[in-house]
């Protein structure tokens, strides 16, 4: 288990990442969203999804899962700062992807963690 941690498309957080990032950039689509909450949806689903990608094909780019907290607490103080709270689905949606992006970053960060340490050691 711990070798699969190591290979490329292979880790489970970083899929989730990509998937709630998806999630997130296609939201406007079935849920009424102003202009500045289609916006924000749309970019920071998109930086998330294209986070998790990257996550994936480097697994020890420990800098992207500390990048994926970031994200997902800005998509979850979104609809406060861009004042969509009224939009009931497209506020619960920023909330609800941003929570889970945040707990699936801070999940990935110890194993990228180690993954980076390992390869630091394997390069030398």
């Amino acid at each position: 288990m711990a070798d699969r941690s190591k290979r490329a498309w292979t880790r489970p957080h970083d899929w989730a990442e990509v998937v709630l990032g998806l999630v997130a950039l296609l939201t406007p689509l079935w849920a009424s969203t102003g202009n500045a909450a289609m916006w924000t949806m749309i970019v920071l689903g998109a930086l998330i999804a294209l986070d998790g990608l990257l996550s994936l094909a480097v697994p020890g780019l420990v800098y992207g899962e500390g990048l994926q907290v970031i994200l997902g607490a800005l998509l979850f103080i979104a609809p406060w700062v861009m004042s969509y709270t009224g939009l009931g689905v497209a506020a619960w949606s920023s909330w609800i992807i941003g929570a889970l992006t945040v707990i699936a970053g801070l999940a990935a960060l110890p194993v990228a963690n180690s993954v980076h340490r390992g390869g630091m050691r394997t390069a030398h």
